[in-house]
C-alpha cells in the first residue's frame, strides 16, 4: 500500500514538474516572440515613417523655394519703377532731398521691402528708409558699381553691418542721357528665414560657390555645409547617452546637426545656382514608432500577465501540497533524529565494547606470557643470589675490587628485570587516541622484548630484516605494539609442531610503511574468513578468534590495512601477514640497504 502511495506521489511530482517546465517554456517563447516582434516592428515602421517624413520635407522645401523666388521676383520690379519716378528724378536733378526719405519710407510700407536707398551720382546716400545712414558714401559697394555698368536691374549679395548677408536689387536713374544716381532696394529674406525656423528643424540656402547665405542657424552663415555641420556645442554625459540610444533605434542617418541624427533633403533653386538644404530630425518618426511599439508591448504585457496569473494559481496549489508534505517531513525528521541519537548511543557503546575486547585480548596475551616472564625473572634472581654469595666471600677475604664487579653484574640483572616489568606495565595500559610519530622499528623491538620468553621457550630461528633508517608512522604506539604481538603469537602458535621452526620479520618503506611476519607453518586454510571475529583454527580453549579481527580494526583506524596470504604462492611454506601503514613523513627517502640479522 505504501509503495502504491509513493508511486502515485512520484507520478504527481513528475506531472507537476513537467507542467512547470511547460509553463516556463511558454513564458520563454512568449518573451522571444515579443522581442522579435518589437524589433521587426521598430525596423519596419522606422523605415516607413522615415520615408514619409522625407517626402514631407521635400514638399515643404519646394514650398519654401517658391516663397523665396516670389519674394525675389517681387523685389526685383521695384528698382525699375522707382528709377522712373519723377519725384526722385527731380530731387536728383535739383539736389533737393528734403522729402525724398519720407517718400521712400512710404514706398517701403506699400511694397514690403527690407530697405530702400537713393544714391546720387557720386555714391552719396541722399535718401533712405533708415535716416541714420544719410550722407554715407557707397561708391565702392558692388550694388553701386555694377548698376552704373549695366542699364538693367542688378542683383547683388553683400555682407551687412549686423552680420550675415544683404540681398539688394539696384538700378541706375538716367534722365536726358545722364546718370543722376542709383536706387537700391533690399529684399526682405530674413522674414522668410524666421518663418522657416518656426516650422522646420534646420534650413540652409547656399550660393553657387557652396557658401551658406541663408540659414535658420545664425552660426552657419558664411560657412560651407561640412563646416556648418561640424559646429556644435559639447554635449553632457546624459545627452550623449540619450543620443547613443536614439542613434541605435534609428536607421542610418544622412547627417548630424548639433549631435542629432537628421534626414537631409536638397532642393535646387532656379536662381543663380542656389540650393536649399533641409534637415529634419527623427523625433517625429520616433514618436510615431514608439506609439505603435507601446501598443505592441502592452499587448504582450497583457499576455505575459495572463501567463503569470496561471503560474501563480499553480504555485498556490503546489504551495498547499508542499505544506502538507513539509508536515510529513517534519514528522519524519523527528523520527530520524531519534533514530540517529539511538544509533550514536549504540556506536559509543560499541566503541567501549571494542576497547574492552582489545584490552581483554592484551590481558589474555599477558596471561599466556606470564609463565615465560616468571622464568625470565627467576633466572636473574638465581644469578643475583649466586653473585651475592660470591661477593660476600670476596669481601670476607678482603678482595673488595673483585666484589665490586659482582655487584655490577647484579645491577645489570636488576636493570634487565626492571625493563621487563616496565614493558609489561606499558603493554597492559589501555590504548587511546594518543597519536604520535612512532618508529616502526622501535615498536617491533618492544613487541619482541615482551615475546622473548615465548620465543626462547623453543628453539625458533628468528630472522629480522630491518632498515638502518627510521620508518616513521603516525599512530598510537600501544595499539601498534598490540598488532605486532598478535602477529608474533599467531606465528609462534603456527610453528609449534614444525621440526625446524622459523619466523622472518621484515620492515620496509616506500609509498607506505610495511611490516611483514612470515612463518614456515602449515599456512592458512580459509583466508576469506581469517579476519572475521571469533574465527580461529586453534583447538577449543586455545584461542578466542578475536586477535586478528582486533588487529585488522586497529590498522584501519590508523589509515592502513592488514592482509594475509600463504607463502606457497611464492614457492615457500607457511603464512605471510603484512601490515601496511601511511608514512608520517612521505618526503623521507628510503635510503640504502637492509641489515639482515
Amino acid at each position: 500500500m505504501q509503495d502504491d502511495e509513493n508511486a502515485t506521489g512520484n507520478a504527481t511530482n513528475g506531472a507537476g514538474l513537467a507542467g512547470r517546465w511547460g509553463l516556463r517554456g511558454a513564458v520563454g517563447v512568449l518573451l522571444l516572440l515579443a522581442v522579435g516582434t518589437v524589433w521587426f516592428t521598430n525596423a519596419w515602421l522606422t523605415a516607413r515613417f522615415s520615408e514619409t517624413t522625407r517626402v514631407r520635407t521635400e514638399l515643404r522645401s519646394a514650398l519654401y523655394t517658391g516663397n523665396l523666388l516670389s519674394e525675389l521676383q517681387r523685389t526685383s520690379v521695384v528698382p525699375q519703377l522707382l528709377a522712373r519716378d519723377p519725384a526722385l528724378i527731380s530731387a536728383l536733378s535739383g539736389n533737393d532731398f528734403s522729402t525724398t526719405s519720407a517718400r521712400l519710407i512710404s514706398a517701403q510700407k506699400e511694397i514690403g521691402a527690407s530697405s530702400i536707398r537713393l544714391l546720387d551720382a557720386s555714391g552719396r546716400l541722399v535718401g533712405s528708409t533708415d535716416r541714420n545712414l544719410l550722407g554715407k558714401n557707397y561708391v565702392q559697394e558692388p550694388f553701386y558699381v555694377e548698376s552704373l555698368r549695366s542699364k538693367d536691374t542688378v542683383f547683388t549679395v553683400s555682407s551687412s553691418a549686423q552680420g550675415g548677408y544683404e540681398f539688394t536689387y539696384s538700378r541706375a536713374i538716367v534722365a536726358d542721357g545722364r546718370t543722376l544716381g542709383v536706387v537700391v532696394v533690399g529684399a526682405d529674406l530674413a522674414r522668410l528665414v524666421r518663418s522657416w525656423a518656426g516650422i522646420s528643424d534646420a534650413i540652409a540656402v547656399t550660393d553657387s560657390a557652396g557658401a551658406i547665405i541663408l540659414a535658420t542657424e545664425p552660426r552657419w552663415r558664411g560657412l560651407t555645409l561640412p563646416e556648418a555641420l561640424s559646429v556644435r556645442s559639447a554635449p553632457s554625459a546624459i545627452a550623449r547617452a540619450f543620443q547613443v540610444t536614439a542613434d541605435w533605434t534609428s536607421p542610418q542617418a544622412d547627417a548630424y546637426v548639433q549631435g542629432k541624427a537628421v534626414i537631409q533633403t536638397e532642393t535646387r533653386i532656379p536662381f543663380r545656382g542656389w540650393k536649399m538644404i533641409a534637415f529634419t530630425t527623427y523625433d517625429s518618426v520616433r514618436e510615431r514608432v514608439n506609439a505603435v511599439l507601446a501598443l505592441v508591448i502592452m499587448g504582450f504585457a497583457i499576455l505575459l500577465a495572463a501567463v503569470f496569473y496561471l503560474l501563480s494559481r499553480r504555485a498556490r496549489v503546489e504551495s498547499a501540497a508542499y505544506m502538507r508534505e513539509s508536515a510529513d517531513l517534519r514528522a519524519l525528521n523527528m523520527r530520524l533524529t531519534r533514530e540517529i541519537a539511538e544509533r550514536e548511543r549504540v556506536q559509543k557503546e560499541l566503541r567501549v565494547a571494542e576497547q574492552t575486547v582489545q584490552q581483554s585480548s592484551k590481558l589474555a596475551a599477558l596471561g599466556e606470557m606470564s609463565a615465560g616472564v616468571s622464568h625470565e625473572l627467576n633466572q636473574p634472581l638465581a644469578a643475583m643470589k649466586t653473585y651475592l654469595a660470591g661477593a660476600r666471600l670476596l669481601l670476607q677475604r678482603g678482595r673488595g675490587e673483585e666484589a665490586l664487579s659482582s655487584f655490577q653484574r647484579i645491577d645489570d640483572l636488576v636493570e634487565r628485570m626492571g625493563a621487563i616489568t616496565r614493558q609489561l606495565k606499558s603493554y597492559a595500559r589501555k590504548g587511546g587516541e594518543a597519536f604520535e610519530p612512532v618508529d616502526l622499528r622501535a615498536a617491533l623491538s618492544s613487541a619482541l622484548v615482551m615475546m622473548e620468553p615465548q620465543l626462547r621457550n623453543r628453539t625458533i630461528k628468528l630472522q629480522r630484516n630491518i632498515p638502518r633508517y627510521p620508518v616513521m608512522v603516525y599512530c598510537d604506539r600501544i595499539r601498534l605494539e598490540q598488532i605486532v604481538i598478535n602477529l608474533l603469537r599467531n606465528a609462534v602458535d603456527a610453528i609449534k609442531d614444525v621440526r625446524d621452526p622459523a619466523i622472518e620479520i621484515t620492515v620496509s618503506s616506500g609509498s607506505h610503511a610495511f611490516l611483514s611476519v612470515r612463518d614456515n607453518g602449515p599456512g592458512v586454510s580459509d583466508l576469506e574468513n581469517l579476519f572475521e571475529p571469533f574465527f580461529t583454527t586453534k583447538k577449543p580453549g586455545e584461542g578466542t578468534g578475536l586477535g586478528l579481527a582486533i588487529s585488522s580494526g586497529i590498522a584501519a583506524d590508523f589509515g592502513g590495512r592488514l592482509t594475509a596470504h600463504n607463502a606457497s604462492d611464492e614457492g615457500g611454506r607457511g603464512a605471510v601477514f603484512e601490515l601496511e601503514l601511511p608514512l608520517h613523513d612521505p618526503q623521507r627517502k628510503t635510503g640504502a640497504g637492509m641489515a639482515a640479522e
